[in-house]
């Protein structure tokens, strides 16, 4: 049983005008998931995808991508992102799963997973503009969430490791309300994505804090998952 994260999958089955085989290194993409998925993770395992997950405005036009991620192999645990905008209640989401018989899909969402001795706990987090106060505010609820995810974990006497869609720290923008948290909880791994393309130069890879820091976009790594425990 091992433990892998990818994020920013922008699977667009429902959607197909949206695909991302427009940008550079994306070419047939979703048979690249689909073959490096079924080579790497067995039934046992577990996958966090850190947002971006699909481009379906909604529940419905998301079905077919449910539908392909549900059949590759494994236990899912998604994390909200930027353009997941079929994400609705945690309660409309899971009805919609259990309607659809979407057993092994998950959403990390003011809670956390367990896995081993450690808390899969996370959010979406946000930009760092501080200075615009509807930034702050959503920002400040991000890291609430976080918060809460994390002292969830640390309940049952977990080690977490926190998972997240915007990355906190990117080239000389530091996003202080959400790396208090994780200093605050002395967080050992943080796993982000929402990086593409040329931006993948300036991602923070590494110890920084001492936090280890890690791109899991998923052009990043190749359409891989990366295999963390």
């Amino acid at each position: 049983m091992s433990l892998y994260a990818i994020s920013d999958l922008h699977l667009s089955f429902g959607i197909p005008e949206k695909t991302m085989t427009i940008f550079n290194g994306w070419k047939d993409y979703h048979e690249r998931i689909r073959k490096n998925w079924l080579e790497l993770i067995k039934p046992d395992d577990t996958v966090v995808i850190a947002g971006d997950f699909c481009w379906g405005m909604t529940l419905k036009e998301s079905t077919a991508d449910f539908e392909f991620l549900n059949s590759l192999t494994g236990n899912k645990i998604l994390v909200k992102g930027n353009h997941d905008y079929w994400w609705t209640t945690q309660n409309k989401v899971k009805k919609f799963f259990d309607e659809n018989n979407f057993s092994n899909l998950n959403l990390l969402h003011n809670n956390h997973f367990k896995y081993e001795n450690y808390g899969i706990c996370g959010t979406r987090g946000w930009i760092n503009m501080p200075d615009e106060p509807a930034d702050a505010k959503v920002l400040a609820r991000e890291a609430g969430r976080l918060e809460t995810s994390i002292l969830s974990a640390l309940s049952e006497n977990l080690e977490p490791i926190v998972f997240m869609h915007y990355p906190p720290i990117f080239e000389s923008s530091f996003n202080y309300d959400i790396l208090d948290i994780l200093y605050k909880y002395k967080i050992k791994k943080c796993f982000y994505g929402h990086i593409h393309g040329k931006g993948h130069a300036s991602a923070v890879q590494g110890i920084y804090d001492g936090i280890d820091f890690r791109l899991i976009s998923s052009d990043f790594l190749q359409f891989i998952p990366y295999k963390i425990l």
